[in-house]
């Protein structure tokens, strides 16, 4: 399956170089380039873009306001957006993740990180960019205080988890992939796979960062000292 990819960022500079990157590749293509967020949010749907490169400083509709209206917009459930910032930690970052991002990279990234984050997207199997999982979680959780930006109907809805799939949901946020959480649990990477299926589907995530987000928000994970 080829993997249909749409590049918003302002600078045609940039878009240039993802656009040659990314048609490099046999199994990914580039169906079109957006200049603002609200050019990326219409092209999305028209060009049945899988995976938004999402620049997150844009004029007029910027990169974040765009996630938004991409992931409220049923017809776009299918969208899996990648936030670009020059940054690999910032409260814009975070903010992305809530809004609905399936997660980000620097643009400092090796070209291999790109490409392997837009098929880790594209396939809804892991959770950001390797280099900064841990130091995302800890910006989360660091953000507020114990109860800001909790939802109480998301604390409800675990209680529709099974206990196996609540253990799972807290190995997924604190970003381990399948085969470790296999590993840590002594079970099949499929049995867990199955498991964070379930999960999603029962919580309304669209995504494994969203699993992220509905377990910090919903309080079964706390921040903690390192």
């Amino acid at each position: 399956m080829t993997i249909r990819v749409l590049l918003a960022d302002d600078q045609a500079l940039l878009r240039s170089a993802f656009r040659v990157l990314v048609d490099s590749e046999p199994d990914m293509e580039v169906v079109g380039e957006a200049c603002d967020g609200a050019e990326a949010v219409r092209l999305a749907g028209e060009e049945r873009a899988d995976v938004v490169l999402m620049d997150i400083r844009m004029p007029g509709t910027d990169g974040l306001a765009a996630t938004r209206l991409i992931s409220a917009d049923p017809a776009l459930a299918h969208v899996r957006v990648v936030i670009l910032t020059t940054f690999e930690v910032d409260d814009y970052v975070v903010e992305s993740l809530r809004a609905g991002a399936s997660g980000f990279l620097g643009k400092g990234s090796e070209p291999e990180e790109l490409l392997n984050a837009i098929r880790i997207a594209a396939g809804g199997e892991a959770l950001l960019s390797p280099a900064a999982t841990k130091g995302l979680i800890a910006r989360f959780l660091a953000q507020g205080d114990a109860d800001d930006g909790r939802d109480p109907a998301r604390s409800d809805r675990l209680g529709a988890l099974t206990g196996r799939e609540r253990e799972v949901l807290v190995q997924v946020a604190g970003g381990h992939s399948n085969d470790e959480i296999a590993e840590r649990l002594e079970v099949s990477p499929l049995t867990v796979k199955t498991h964070v299926n379930r999960a999603m589907a029962k919580l309304g995530a669209r995504d494994r960062a969203q699993l992220v987000v509905i377990a910090y928000e919903s309080g079964l994970v706390r921040p903690r000292a390192e």
